[in-house]
């Protein structure tokens, strides 16, 4: 009989600025050198952790679609082959990084592998019903006024707007558990995912994007996950962000969570879904969900940076 891999499984969900922070070009170079700081820390903790590695992409994908907008020489790819472009890119990144971090600590058999990722959505999500996520370039009005999509003003100015639906189940999810019971490092769920959904025994996709924290929270939840860190740009959950008397919570319960959600601490562009996500965690897994800063990442495992949400 099988024995069962006792470490326990670590799900770390990396934000956009992993790869490109804020000020800077994006250039190959400087994502590759910012992967460093996180990616070295996710090498130390697979001594004693089995690992998934979710991650976002939106400045990736937005520069896809600004590619496109600016060359009409080529046909045009919709949003769902985007986000599988970019899976595969940043796929390519981390591993190749994790790759190199572990062999500099001498880790030389450490099997690792990128999966593009979809994840089914609800075609009567009302998600549906008011496309009000922001990609792509800023557009003039006029620009906006003749596209063959729907845009809407933001404060950045006219952009495109998609749906953004919640997760139901990630498609892959027994392929994942099942390679890190082998104690591999998988890569997934980039970007959300790939929204699809099911038309029979069959998968359409869909001009959708999911968010990168839902959608991993859901796959810590069926892949069992013991550990959830979701890694940003910020040390951790604030009260009053931005304002005279900012305040760093360390420790927050689903119930201090869900009432500064109601007063609108955490907006839902930025720091909300973090939120919400830890906040399914730690309800429905009666386990531990940390929110960190991508340097802290370490630290954040053992309870000495970042917020930790518990019940």
């Amino acid at each position: 009989m099988k024995t069962p891999n006792p470490k326990p499984i670590l799900l770390v969900a990396l934000g956009g600025n992993a790869l490109i922070r804020k000020g800077q070009k994006g250039t190959i170079e400087e994502q590759f050198e910012n992967l460093k700081v996180p990616i070295r820390q996710i090498a130390r903790l697979s001594h004693e952790h089995r690992i998934i590695i979710t991650h976002g992409n939106g400045p990736q994908v937005g520069n896809l679609l600004l590619q496109q907008e600016s060359c009409k020489k080529v046909p045009q790819l919709p949003l769902e082959i985007l986000v599988a472009q970019t899976q595969g890119q940043i796929g390519y990144m981390i591993e190749s990084t994790l790759d190199s971090q572990l062999m500099e600590l001498g880790i030389h058999a450490k099997p690792i592998v990128s999966l593009i990722s979809y994840v089914v959505v609800d075609e009567n999500d009302p998600a549906f019903r008011d496309p009000s996520k922001p990609i792509g370039p800023i557009l003039t009005r006029t620009r906006a006024n003749r596209a063959p999509y729907q845009t809407r003003l933001t404060a950045k100015g006219w952009r495109r707007v998609v749906t953004s639906p919640r997760p139901v189940t990630i498609v892959e999810k027994r392929e994942i558990v099942r390679l890190i019971e082998l104690d591999f490092i998988v890569i997934c769920c980039g970007g959300g995912g790939i929204p699809v959904i099911r038309e029979g025994r069959t998968f359409c996709g869909v001009d959708a994007v999911i968010d990168k924290d839902l959608a991993s929270v859901r796959l810590a939840e069926e892949a069992r996950v013991d550990v959830f860190i979701i890694a940003t740009d910020e040390n951790g959950a604030m009260l009053n962000y931005g304002q005279p008397g900012q305040e760093l919570l360390p420790v927050m319960t689903t119930a201090e969570a869900r009432e500064y959600l109601r007063q609108g601490q955490f907006p839902a562009g930025s720091m909300g879904p973090k939120i919400e996500a830890a906040m399914q965690f730690v309800e429905n897994r009666s386990k531990r969900a940390v929110i960190c800063s991508i340097v802290d990442i370490e630290a954040a495992m053992r309870g000495k940076a970042g917020t930790q949400i518990v019940k």
